[in-house]
């Protein structure tokens, strides 16, 4: 396990780079003692890329058949931080975003509507919010 990043994963790596592209300024990442991966926080804006293994998706994270008892408690550990450190930060006026590893890998092409994130009408609280990803033409 000590080969597993922690930060500037290849989603991660995948959302900075759609960011720059199109010229999103401000935002900092692995920001503050919850390690936001890309905070603006003069806005106040926190968004999270998880991955599906390691938070738990209910659409890809498999859970591994072996260890069953280790990995269970590990991922629901996970996803029980994410919903206290997503509480957290709402408490303390933080739009969080929590978007999925797949979004980011889907959208390929790069269309993501980071105007959204910046604070123009994203949806203050916590929870997924992977429309603020979908691109449209």
């Amino acid at each position: 396990m000590s080969k597993i990043r922690g930060k500037n994963t290849r989603p991660e790596v995948l959302f900075r780079m759609r960011l720059v592209r199109q010229r999103v300024a401000g935002f900092r990442m692995h920001y503050g003692p919850h390690k936001i991966d890309f905070a603006w926080p003069e806005k106040r804006i926190a968004i999270f890329i998880d991955g599906c293994f390691w938070h738990g998706c209910p659409e890809h994270g498999r859970r591994p058949k072996t260890h069953k008892a280790y990995w269970n408690q590990h991922i629901d550990e996970n996803m029980r931080r994410d919903e206290s450190v997503g509480n957290e930060l709402s408490g303390e006026g933080w739009r969080v975003i929590r978007i999925w590893e797949h979004t980011v890998k889907r959208d390929l092409n790069g269309r993501v509507a980071v105007q959204r994130h910046r604070g123009a009408g994203a949806r203050p609280g916590v929870g997924r919010d992977e429309d603020h990803l979908a691109g449209g033409d």
